[in-house]
């Protein structure tokens, strides 16, 4: 499954730099499937819907920090756990129970944005 950042979220910003997809951004601001990937073509997102690599998205929060999660793979094929959970001072990446994904499903996400 995705991780997601709660609203106990106090915008310190230290998960930002640890996310190997860059699929953390602060609130407010808009993020792009590329972005810390190697896509270049049209990407297909959770919603069905295909995006341009660089097409701007709306932000996921506009208070605290989100996490894309088209663009997260709890760290699989880069470290054993997320890396977002284990230096929030907060506790507040968490599980994302809407969206629960296999290992496997993670590991192909990972393949496909690191190419």
């Amino acid at each position: 499954m995705a991780i997601m950042i709660t609203d106990d979220c106090i915008n310190c910003g230290a998960c930002e730099p640890e996310c190997p997809n860059n699929a953390i951004y602060e609130g407010g601001v808009e993020w792009t499937i590329a972005d810390g990937t190697t896509i270049a073509a049209p990407y297909q997102i959770e919603t069905g819907a295909v995006i341009a690599p660089d097409e701007d998205q709306e932000p996921v929060s506009d208070e605290f920090y989100y996490i894309v999660p088209d663009k997260c793979t709890e760290c699989v094929g880069f470290h054993e756990e997320p890396q977002c959970a284990a230096v929030c001072p907060v506790d507040c990446c968490v599980p994302d129970p809407e969206r629960e994904e296999a290992e496997a499903v993670l590991a192909a996400r990972q393949a496909t944005l690191h190419a």
